[in-house]
């Protein structure tokens, strides 16, 4: 099984997100874009560390996930665009997101919990962010990298989580497809 956690994005901004993607396909053929309907805010990635979903260690994940909580909703606004690592070596080209600061703590909370079952906590700082598009040769990067500064300030939306969500990815020849397996409401109910 290759699992990640993950917020669900609003259809409003997938669709603004999808516009987007289909006014910058002209001008980067090379990119391998995402499908907006699988996007994603990515709290971890958990890779094949559980086999199968009747193991302990699934059952524990489970549990872990819980028991995750935050006192608040997490906040995210989506706006800007940027590339991983940067724009001179650009493998990821991305949507900004602007979000509280409890969905780190929630992010590094899940690490934490993880930890235990033998998921290895994340080696790179957590940067909310929505992967737009990947690049195998970055031919037409420059280009792109242009309207992204063009269009620093665009917003595509704002969302307002309360639950978290465990995936599934499954890989078919068309691509990824993501099924959601279970959901986990983590902000604390109000006394």
């Amino acid at each position: 099984m290759r699992l990640f956690v993950a917020l669900e994005i609003p259809s409003e901004i997938r669709i603004r997100l999808r516009d987007l993607i289909a006014e910058l396909r002209p001008i980067c053929k090379d990119a391998r874009w995402a499908a907006p309907e699988q996007m994603h805010v990515t709290l971890k990635f958990i890779g094949h560390a559980i086999d199968r979903p009747e193991s302990e260690n699934f059952a524990a994940l489970r549990s872990a996930l819980g028991g995750i909580r935050s006192a608040a909703p997490v906040e995210c606004d989506f706006r800007g665009l940027g590339f991983f690592p940067n724009v001179r070596r650009p493998r990821v080209f991305w949507c900004g997101i602007e979000a509280s600061a409890n969905l780190s703590q929630i992010a590094a909370d899940i690490d934490r919990s993880l930890k235990p079952i033998g998921i290895p906590a994340e080696t790179r700082d957590f940067k909310p962010h929505l992967t737009l598009a990947r690049f195998k040769t970055p031919q037409s990067v420059p280009r792109l990298a242009r309207f992204a500064e063009e269009n620093a300030p665009r917003e595509f939306g704002s969302m307002h989580a309360v639950e978290l969500h465990l995936f599934e990815s499954i890989t078919k020849p068309s691509g990824a497809e993501y099924r959601k397996l279970a959901s986990y409401a983590f902000v604390k109910p109000s006394a």
